[in-house]
């Protein structure tokens, strides 16, 4: 394993290491313009249980030049409630099983096009891969043929979400070069995704899929989705997958170079379960440990290191006041990788998570929070796995890639909120072969 110790992890480690010397909870800062650290599973569940004394829109503003004002992520009480009773249906594990075959055919594009003794980044082939596959999966055609216009605008936007929040507000209050740029990519992407729920509306497509769930689904109280909520709906969740699914992708394959008999094995599970073939949405479940291995890099390799909620009410939590206007941060990461959780907490062990193995214990929702938990998990989670299972079975199936002889350099992690290689995954493929 020591391929994933050569990762720094801060601010990751220095809350693991402030948890065992302090405890759950840690204080910084003075009264209501403070932070409080809530750290460990019992502190989730307390977040996750007390969602109506937060507002997610003051917590994640700055994510609303990416997302749109009216995304989930920035959405409060009702409106959260109502919007996401329209999209959560589109993500449920039944619909998402029906995109499997569109996941193959877009892996398996990207894969074409490698040749034994190439060098290649597999961050960004992985990026293109399930950009593409997003947009086809959940919108079809109808926006698939757009994918990597979609990818060149979303980046200058991305790329503000990666620095700090001061920063970005004050890129926004002097209006800086990257804001404008940002900016003038937004109005580019509107216009796209207008255009798409316009033609959508009037000539509906079979394959429009979830585009067609959000212009016709109806909120309890029976109220549509406007025009700019569908469309922020379908920015975030292309932008999301391009970010956080393309990412664990990259630090699975680089595990699976990196662990003894880590490639091998799940190799040898593809052929023994697939053969030649791609897999089926009923093939997904016997690949026990593909699953483990998806299921370890989420756990180490969280997309959120760490994350926030602004505190709107008092609350008290072990015998701590948490006054209304704080900043409440819990982590991921901490929570990963305690021991009393997670026997060997650092190592990468898929076999943790199949339930015939010796010694399997399922985690509870708060002790396993890569989409973190609560009435706002990720609503793309099941989405998520999928994509990195099939993805990932496809991969070791049709090719082989090793680290260059210099790539023995240290992987270096970047984004707190979207973990990422640092300057991307260089490999060399070694064997490819053609798809069945």
């Amino acid at each position: 394993m020591n391929g994933y110790q050569t990762v720094p992890y801060l601010p990751g480690e220095a809350l693991l290491a402030l948890y065992r010397r302090r405890g759950p909870v840690i204080n910084c800062g003075v009264g209501r313009h403070g932070y409080t650290y809530l750290l460990g599973a019992t502190a989730n569940r307390f977040v996750f249980a007390h969602a109506d004394a937060f507002s997610w829109r003051e917590t994640f503003e700055t994510l609303a030049a990416v997302d749109g004002p009216t995304a989930l992520i920035v959405s409060d009480g009702d409106d959260h409630r109502r919007r996401r009773s329209v999209v959560a249906p589109g993500l449920r594990h039944r619909q998402v099983q029906d995109y499997v075959q569109t996941m193959v055919a877009n892996i398996d594009a990207v894969i074409d096009g490698w040749r034994a003794g190439q060098r290649l980044d597999i961050y960004q082939e992985f990026r293109r891969a399930v950009r593409r596959s997003t947009a086809e999966s959940l919108f079809g055609e109808r926006l698939a043929v757009h994918s990597d216009f979609l990818g060149e605008q979303l980046q200058p936007l991305l790329d503000l979400t990666h620095r700090l929040p001061q920063i970005m507000r004050l890129q926004q209050r002097f209006n800086s070069p990257a804001w404008q740029k940002a900016m003038a990519a937004r109005t580019r992407l509107d216009d796209v995704i207008d255009a798409a729920i316009a033609d959508a509306r009037a000539l509906p497509r079979p394959d429009d899929h979830m585009l067609t769930m959000l212009i016709d689904g109806r909120a309890e109280d029976g109220q549509a989705l406007s025009d700019n909520e569908i469309r922020d709906a379908i920015i975030s969740l292309i932008a999301a997958g391009y970010e956080t699914t393309s990412a664990a992708l990259a630090w699975a394959t680089h595990t699976l170079m990196t662990l003894p008999g880590a490639w091998d094995n799940a190799a040898d599970e593809v052929s023994r379960v697939l053969g030649t073939d791609p897999p089926t949405a009923a093939d997904l479940d016997k690949l026990s440990y593909l699953n483990g291995v998806v299921h370890e890099t989420l756990r180490l390799y969280s997309p959120g290191v760490i994350s926030a909620r602004r505190v709107m009410r008092d609350l008290r939590f072990d015998s701590h006041r948490i006054p209304a206007g704080r900043l409440l941060i819990f982590s991921a990461y901490v929570t990963h990788r305690l021991p009393e959780l997670w026997p060997e907490p650092r190592q990468f062990r898929p076999h943790r998570w199949d339930p015939d193995a010796p010694g399997y214990r399922k985690p509870a929702p708060h002790e396993f929070i890569p989409f973190s938990g609560g009435l706002h998990r990720c609503i793309g989670s099941v989405m998520a796995t999928t994509e990195m299972t099939v993805m990932l079975a496809r991969l070791v199936g049709r090719s082989r890639l090793a680290l260059p002889a210099q790539g023995t350099r240290r992987v270096r992690a970047a984004h707190f909120a979207a973990l990422a290689p640092r300057a991307g995954l260089p490999v060399d493929v070694t064997k490819s072969v053609p798809a069945q």
